[in-house]
């Protein structure tokens, strides 16, 4: 399950993917428009332009912006900067492998379930970009009209 501080992720970002060439957006805009407690928001934008997915310019015409193009960003490299490895276990995880804590097996019998259920999402999630999900976003707007 998503942890609350990746929704919030990519919540904000689906909103500054929205607005990608119309500058800077303030913290407390996005925070309002996408219903994120803005302590929380500020502490996910700064992790997030710590690894490069954003960028910020301070003063007047100030706040928050994608540092790339929306298309760029796939939605695995937001997850494992917000949320860490996607992997459901630690023995099948690719960036962020750890035995498990309590395994005695030498061979695992869930672990080659497990990396099947790694590899197809990471399929999907490697694929997907900020912008898939902003059209997605715009495609249900249509639906609901």
């Amino acid at each position: 399950m998503l942890s609350k501080k990746t929704q919030y992720a990519l919540r904000a970002l689906s909103f500054l993917a929205a607005r990608f060439d119309q500058g800077p957006v303030l913290i407390h805009e996005i925070a309002e428009q996408k219903k994120i407690p803005i302590k929380f928001l500020e502490n996910i934008l700064l992790e997030l332009k710590n690894a490069d997915v954003l960028d910020s310019k301070k003063g007047r015409g100030g706040g928050y912006f994608l540092k790339t193009a929306p298309n760029q960003t796939s939605l695995a490299k937001v997850m494992r900067i917000v949320e860490g490895p996607i992997a459901l276990l630690p023995c099948v995880s690719l960036y962020f492998y750890q035995k498990c804590a309590d395994c005695t097996e030498e061979v695992c019998s869930i672990n080659g379930v497990f990396i099947q259920v790694r590899d197809a999402t990471l399929k999907i999630l490697e694929s997907k970009t900020l912008e898939d999900i902003q059209e997605m976003r715009l495609e249900a707007l249509d639906f609901s009209i």
